[in-house]
């Protein structure tokens, strides 16, 4: 499975990588900002972007707005936040979002839960 991941804090986004290669069909990709994954979006999307909503620049759902007309069925795209906030889930729902995970303790259970299906043992919305 091919995934980018768009996180700027490079702990963080280590973090994740790590949990997520135990996978061995996993091919990661790490971005710092919106602006330097949408340079690598030449022809299609990866399988997966995870995307952390507060970036430098362009933030996530900016950047979720521009590959939206790109998206079909064989992608997903999950929103990252710290944030707890209904209204912006809300307004994430309303554009399209379907996944969306706070960095909190479960938030590698989260991902890995998504990224095989299994969305509904989780409180997260599809």
């Amino acid at each position: 499975m091919k995934i980018y991941l768009i996180e700027d804090d490079p702990i963080y986004a280590e973090f994740i990588a790590k949990a997520l290669k135990n996978e061995p069909t996993n091919e990661l990709k790490v971005f710092s900002t919106g602006e330097d994954c949408l340079k690598s979006l030449s022809t299609s999307l990866p399988d997966v972007m995870i995307i952390d909503y507060r970036l430098p620049g362009m933030t996530g759902i900016d950047l979720y707005e521009k590959i939206k007309p790109r998206i079909t069925d064989k992608n997903k795209v999950i929103l990252l936040s710290s944030l707890d906030d209904g209204n912006m889930v809300l307004s994430f729902i309303q554009r399209g979002v379907r996944d969306y995970v706070i960095k909190d303790e479960n938030v590698i259970d989260s991902l890995t839960s998504i990224l095989s299906g299994k969305e509904d043992d989780y409180y997260l919305f599809k």
